[in-house]
């Protein structure tokens, strides 16, 4: 498996595994807030080595690239995880397999090209996945629709994120525009700071092991898909892998949710029936896109 795609899969594994340590963390009242600070510091420490991989710098005038993205990464970081802080991550992670979608539609609409059929036909396929993602009586304790659309929200500006890298990076070098774009959502992330509900300090100690591990592999399968895509800039390819995610969470959530105190696992077997029916679905979709 190429390198576009090998990438792109081990980063949907550690996807899944950082959303269930931050859900985790959530139990402790940590907060959305918090939570995304906490994360993009950590995610700005681990892109710095990138530095290392060079690149240039084409002027002060071209600084509002990285700025622009930058700002939509904590975007939908933010939405990210307030879908994760009140939602299910087997409703979460799957509608956020919508992105793929919108990649293809904005990769589209920027380069002037006409959108496919096979696009629109997509489109509505993910409709019908995230009916069958809502699914099940218990679901309404949940906050399905909430989730729904917060995590449709982080699906439609990361996809405006992805095109972005893939536009920009070449002109700055992965190794300038990546490092230099999250040191910028590191130094936004401060802004969060008078929206806590109270001080890092008072964060409970076991809830920090939950939300350093979290922000850690959040910050791991950043780096991993976010170079993919300003390194080989193969946006749709990669997100057809990446997408996956959605699939490996229901499956997360069903058979090791348990291990993080995850209560998902008691909806029972038919609610998550449906969301594992409406995760396969999306992920037909996605396949469609580049069919």
């Amino acid at each position: 498996m190429s390198a576009h795609l090998l990438l792109p899969l081990i980063a949907s594994w550690a996807y899944v595994l950082g959303v269930l340590l931050v859900k985790r963390s959530g139990d402790y009242g940590v907060g959305v807030y918090r939570t995304t600070f906490v994360a993009n510091i950590i995610t700005g420490i681990v892109f710095l080595p990138l530095w290392l991989m060079g690149g240039s710098f084409p002027g002060w005038e071209h600084m509002w690239q990285p700025a622009v993205t930058a700002l939509l990464f904590i975007a939908g970081q933010l939405l990210t995880f307030q879908a994760l802080n009140k939602g299910d991550v087997s409703i979460a992670t799957p509608v956020l397999g919508v992105k793929i979608i919108l990649v293809a539609l904005f990769v589209t609409l920027l380069t002037a090209e006409s959108v496919p059929l096979k696009l629109w036909i997509s489109s509505v396929m993910s409709v019908a996945a995230i009916v069958l993602l809502n699914q099940g009586g218990k679901t309404k304790h949940h906050h399905v629709t909430s989730t729904i659309i917060a995590a449709g929200g982080a699906a439609l500006v990361f996809a405006l994120f992805d095109v972005f890298v893939q536009k920009y990076s070449p002109v700055w070098g992965a190794g300038r525009f990546l490092p230099l774009m999250m040191i910028i959502v590191a130094v936004l992330a401060l802004g969060f700071i008078p929206l806590f509900r109270a001080p890092l300090r008072e964060i409970p100690r076991p809830a920090w092991k939950w939300l350093a591990g979290g922000g850690f592999f959040m910050a791991a399968q950043a780096v991993l898909f976010i170079s993919t895509l300003a390194i080989y800039g193969k946006a749709t390819a990669s997100n057809i892998i990446y997408s996956s995610r959605g699939l490996w969470s229901v499956v997360a959530v069903w058979l090791v949710g348990h291990w993080f105190k995850n209560q998902e696992q008691h909806l029972g077997a038919a609610v998550l029936k449906w969301r594992l029916a409406g995760a396969v679905l999306m992920l037909a979709a996605i396949v469609l896109v580049l069919g």
